[in-house]
């Protein structure tokens, strides 16, 4: 076993996944990802992406190849191990808000920080900045249900940024919002985590949220190609055609 190189904080090689029903999800994926870089995986629906961050943030294990983090293989760990790694180094924003109901906005927010050991008061701070900064603090005390959809989503970027992890995955973190908020957000997303060295890891099939990325790494079939095309996507996020280079 052959460790990747120092200047990559992930790295994956070969990383092979089927589906329950026996179609390929990931089909020899290879990637390394520098501390600090926001790299985008693009790709159509369909292409691997959300399995991929997945297999990377070790939620998923793969059925062959290897993952590493800062030079430790995350695929030899335990279930235990992985789910320390995911609360104490990771970040991750779905695509769909997912909060929890009882608790309100700044509590959902500074969730994680108080997961780690952080204190109530400087776990609330944390989160009413980043609340602000999203454009929500003035909902801090309202419930989930109380929110608009995009409202939801910004709250669940703000509890993701707020323990500063070491990489965020972002899979699809703008899906919920209407196009005119996604520039704005993501820029906040992007402007964030170069200003507290964060790597992160963003899954789109938007080719102007790619645009922010500093590389992309393109996805089709569950395999790596070269180049693949997207037309911008339409404000119903219908299906998108591509073309690619392989």
């Amino acid at each position: 076993m052959v460790a990747p190189p120092d200047n990559d904080v992930l790295w994956a090689r070969a990383l092979h996944l089927t589906h329950r029903d026996g179609s390929p999800a990931l089909q020899g994926v290879s990637l390394g990802v520098r501390e600090g870089e926001i790299l985008a995986v693009s790709g159509p629906r369909g292409s691997g992406k959300t399995t991929l961050l997945r297999c990377l943030s070790g939620q998923l294990a793969a059925g062959r190849g290897e993952v590493w983090f800062n030079s430790v293989p995350v695929h030899t760990m335990t279930p235990l191990h992985r789910e320390r790694l995911r609360r104490d180094r990771f970040g991750w924003i779905d695509p769909a808000p997912v909060l929890v109901p009882e608790l309100n906005v700044w509590e959902n927010t500074a969730l994680p920080l108080m997961l780690r050991g952080i204190g109530r008061r400087r776990a609330k701070t944390a989160a009413l900045e980043w609340l602000e900064r999203l454009d929500v603090g003035d909902v801090t005390r309202r419930r989930p249900h109380e929110l608009r959809q995009t409202q939801r989503q910004r709250v669940c970027i703000a509890r993701a940024l707020a323990p500063t992890p070491t990489v965020l995955f972002a899979d699809e973190p703008t899906a919920p919002l209407h196009r005119a908020d996604r520039a704005h957000v993501l820029r906040t997303l992007t402007t964030a985590a170069r200003s507290h060295g964060i790597t992160v890891v963003l899954a789109t099939h938007d080719p102007d949220t790619a645009a922010l990325a500093d590389r992309t790494v393109s996805l089709l079939d569950g395999r790596r190609v070269k180049t693949v095309h997207l037309p911008p996507v339409p404000e119903s996020e219908g299906r998108a055609a591509c073309s690619l280079s392989v």
